[in-house]
């Protein structure tokens, strides 16, 4: 385990490989791996590869170089094709390009396994270059509509053999890549909390405010469940609101009128900055979570971070809070229990101690700590 290991102070030169990551084709594509960058590179030198199909693009490929926020950032943009062939020669002629401009590597940070893993394949096989990997995707999840191919899992199983540490970032994660039977040497690194932001603040005793963020969609977030249980909540309380916050709602607002729910106010935000999105955690009631999977869930230890107790399904890091007093976890899907426990948030969260919440987020996931946690895992990875 990583608590036995040797911290060696040596700066290394690491080379983040990321099959995500912000760009101008998708600015908040893979920010969470951003935040681990930027976590790595308090201890080291870290340069950033990314490369990404732009169907804007009128050159083959575009290459772009940015310092942002200390960290060597490499982005290049291909050129649309429906080729495959034409896509793999493209990717393949990048990534050497991109390789000599990123000087000296001691490890390699592979983000996403496939398909991006074979390319920390070639440096460990050529360059005898270790490599560990952050694993966030959700085609591993059992429950998850997007499925990796046989193919994809065949390759996967080779990368995450190969690699020296594979990290997803949840429990809920590892135990599905187990059952999948890709075996790998395995610690458990999750996403960071910027606990600096994310700070609680005393809640003002008025009417229930419910927050739901997400990408949401529905066959992901179940947003129509949500829906349904805001109905039945206005017959039972004289007025509440839920503020869903993502996108404009257009895909909701015929359901929504289906229901004719009365005595509450439903809003849908776009994607909000993150000092929005922080102001409306800290002012809401409770947030709730009702996904039919995920790999983390970002929101919900920023939530607690924030001083707002949490309702999840037994998904993602909400799977690691069940016995904590702050967070009620409820199985995927059970509309009844999501409305039991919203009508009785008061009594289910009671007492509870904002302080304690936000130190217990910031012990478990501030920037720090995950960059520790790498430091370690980097130094073991160039013993073997």
């Amino acid at each position: 385990m990583i608590t036995k290991l040797t911290f060696l102070s040596t700066k290394l030169n690491v080379l983040f490989l990321c099959g995500w990551y912000p760009s101008k084709v998708s600015p908040t594509n893979g920010d969470f791996i951003q935040r681990h960058a930027e976590a790595v590179s308090l201890n080291h030198n870290v340069t950033v590869i990314h490369i990404i199909t732009d169907k804007e693009n009128k050159e083959r490929i575009e290459f772009t170089n940015e310092t942002i926020n200390g960290i060597e950032t490499h982005i290049a943009y291909i050129k649309y094709t429906t080729n495959p062939i034409k896509k793999i020669c493209f990717y393949i002629r990048t990534f050497k390009t991109l390789l000599q401009k990123t000087g000296s590597i001691d490890i390699v940070h592979l983000n996403q396994t496939f398909p991006f893993g074979v390319f920390s394949l070639y440096l460990k096989w050529f360059k005898k270059i270790p490599f560990i990997i952050s694993e966030h995707y959700t085609g591993y999840l059992k429950n998850s509509n997007s499925k990796i191919t046989f193919f994809q899992k065949q390759v996967s199983k080779c990368i995450v053999r190969k690699s020296s540490f594979v990290c997803p970032v949840s429990n809920y994660l590892y135990k599905d890549l187990i059952d999948l039977g890709i075996k790998g040497n395995y610690e458990i690194v999750p996403n960071i909390i910027d606990t600096e932001l994310f700070i609680p603040v005393k809640k003002e005793d008025s009417f229930l405010k419910l927050i739901h963020i997400s990408s949401l969609k529905d066959e992901h977030k179940n947003i129509k469940g949500m829906l349904r249980v805001a109905k039945l909540l206005s017959k039972n309380l004289d007025f509440f609101e839920w503020n869903f916050i993502g996108n404009s709602g257009d895909q909701y607002k015929e359901y929504i009128n289906e229901l004719d729910i009365k005595k509450c106010k439903i809003s849908f935000l776009e994607h909000q900055s993150h000092s929005k999105i922080i102001d409306h955690l800290q002012k809401a009631s409770v947030c709730i979570s009702f996904s039919n999977y995920e790999t983390f869930g970002i929101v919900i230890p920023e939530a607690i971070a924030c001083g707002t107790p949490v309702i999840s399904t037994n998904t993602g890091i909400a799977l690691d809070f069940k016995n904590l007093p702050f967070c009620k976890i409820i199985p995927i899907k059970n509309e009844q229990l999501l409305f039991d426990s919203i009508l009785n948030y008061k009594p289910l969260f009671a007492d509870l101690d904002i302080a304690k919440m936000h130190t217990f987020v910031k012990q478990k996931f501030n920037k720090k700590v995950i960059s520790s946690k790498f430091s370690l895992l980097y130094y073991e990875s160039l013993k073997t």
